[in-house]
């Protein structure tokens, strides 16, 4: 391949890089891993006779699908072995790194609450919701993608909506609901304040805490309001050298350091005027693309 040749393939790739990563994203729940997929698929892209591509865009949404799955196949047996639940890795995007989010499906298909239940889905229904539902592919196309039929496909988001429903209602509010509850939930936090924490908490509520074993988090999720109040009450009462608030995967976030650096990626879920899910990341590895 020519000089000219290598720089005219990543022109074109780069011309589709937002979308392909927010796609990337969506599908593995980790930057990391889906900046690895483009390159992958940047190999696949020069190698192929690009004459013979009527639709890059089609072609790399293809590529870079199949190598995601891939990836979710492989890493399914390593999370058998993952110290503590998994969540997916805390993305600033304001400015958004996978393109305009002016859709609500793509908004809301980033939200970390989403893409943690999608971790319980199959590869390939986790791959038709999020083409089919973000990105609004029809199922002739994706079936094109899969191998698969349109008919087998209807049927794959079929049931992935069915599941990704039995847990909307625990992450229904809007955003400046969002952002009352976030800013609530963390003042009481740090004061200790129990009583305005019982208020805010949904008494079914659950926290996750993703520490990878590296630095200090639950085991397993907390389940319920009296349980997740203590320990909230434990890690923000004891005065964290800061707060940072930003938008985190499209939604309301905080970073919140504690006084021996460690640093935690704070979101919500929140329904019906209470905090249903907490979701806090600490693990380091999950954490360069956020600012200092």
């Amino acid at each position: 391949m020519t000089t000219t040749d290598a720089v005219a393939a990543a022109g074109a790739l780069d011309a589709h890089r937002p979308m392909l990563l927010g796609l990337a994203y969506r599908l593995l729940g980790s930057r990391h891993d889906a900046e690895d997929v483009l390159q992958e698929a940047y190999l696949r892209w020069v190698a192929v006779d690009r004459t013979s591509v009527a639709e890059p865009r089609r072609y790399l949404s293809r590529v870079v699908t199949r190598l995601a799955l891939d990836r979710l196949r492989a890493r399914q047996a390593a999370r058998e072995t993952y110290v503590g639940p998994w969540l997916p890795e805390p993305v600033p995007t304001e400015p958004s790194p996978f393109g305009p989010l002016d859709r609500a499906e793509l908004r809301d298909s980033l939200a970390t609450a989403l893409l943690h239940v999608l971790e319980r889905l199959s590869p390939p229904e986790r791959a038709v919701y999020v083409l089919h539902t973000a990105f609004d592919l029809p199922y002739t196309e994706i079936a094109e993608i899969l191998d698969r039929s349109p008919a087998d496909c209807r049927q794959l988001h079929h049931r992935a909506e069915a599941r990704v429903h039995q847990d909307r209602r625990r992450f229904t509010a809007d955003r400046a609901e969002q952002e009352r509850l976030l800013d609530a939930f963390l003042a009481a936090a740090r004061e200790g304040d129990l009583a305005t924490l019982t208020g805010l908490v949904a008494r079914d509520a659950i926290a996750w805490t993703d520490g990878g074993g590296r630095v200090k988090a639950a085991r397993n999720p907390i389940i319920g309001a009296e349980r997740v109040i203590r320990f909230a009450a434990g890690v923000y009462g004891r005065r964290p050298v800061r707060t940072r608030w930003l938008e985190l995967n499209g939604q309301p976030g905080a970073l919140v350091e504690k006084s021996d650096g460690t640093v935690y990626a704070l979101t919500l879920a929140v329904s019906e005027g209470r905090i249903t899910d907490l979701y806090m990341v600490g693990n380091p590895a999950k954490m360069p693309g956020l600012p200092d």
